[in-house]
């Protein structure tokens, strides 16, 4: 059952395990290479996304944020772990690009209403506790201009840890991240939201020059 008590242990134990997550760079983590997502990849590629200022929700170790600043976006990253901006830092700095990185929460940021062109979430939202999730939408809504675009990467029901919001609070724990199906992200999003596409993202073989798994949805929806 959920209580004040259950839902702080729950954020207690994400931001624990973020701050050393990035740390261990050999882990054999899906994410921690250097290719772009392939759907946001495909639409910038198609202009259904065009360069702007943009905000990259849990940029990780920065590898969408670099291919943005590349194709002439204006891009500033966020990430809740020490240890992942420090990597972002020197990939930008590797790639000769100009990022700007933030170690913070999403939570504490500091946004007015309407600046950004795009923002885009690659494995953030899954991860966002039951209780924090219209807080979290509501941040993404009100940061994009009018017409602004949002684009999603998140863990599907295969994906996930298989919990439901209840189990997160009896258990007192994500499980690894949360997974959603097409209707749920339909309903979460299309609220204050136009949604243009919800798809499996496809998955990619060894020699792709772009990230994509299968157990992944790729969602893209803009501002009315």
């Amino acid at each position: 059952m959920r209580s004040t008590e259950s839902e702080t242990i729950v954020v207690a134990q994400e931001d624990q395990k973020w701050q050393s997550f990035y740390e261990n760079r050999a882990r054999p983590c899906p994410f921690f290479g250097a290719l772009p997502d392939e759907s946001l990849a495909e639409w910038v590629d198609q202009g259904v996304v065009r360069p702007g200022r943009t905000l990259d929700l849990g940029c990780g170790n920065g590898r969408n944020a670099v291919f943005l600043a590349r194709r002439g976006f204006s891009v500033e990253g966020v990430d809740y772990s020490e240890s992942a901006i420090a990597w972002a830092r020197e990939r930008v700095t590797q790639a000769d690009v100009g990022v700007t990185l933030t170690h913070r929460s999403v939570f504490d940021l500091a946004v007015a209403a309407g600046t950004y062109d795009l923002v885009y979430d690659a494995g953030l939202f899954h991860h966002v506790p039951p209780h924090r999730r219209d807080q979290y939408i509501a941040f993404v809504v009100n940061a994009l201009k009018p017409g602004g675009c949002f684009g999603l990467a998140c863990f599907g029901p295969q994906g996930g840890s298989g919990y439901s919001d209840q189990d997160v609070y009896e258990r007192r724990s994500m499980g690894g991240g949360l997974g959603y199906t097409e209707e749920q992200l339909r309903e979460f999003w299309s609220k204050s939201m136009r949604i243009h596409v919800v798809r499996p993202m496809h998955e990619q073989g060894p020699h792709s020059s772009v990230f994509g798994r299968s157990f992944l949805w790729a969602l893209l929806a803009r501002k009315a």
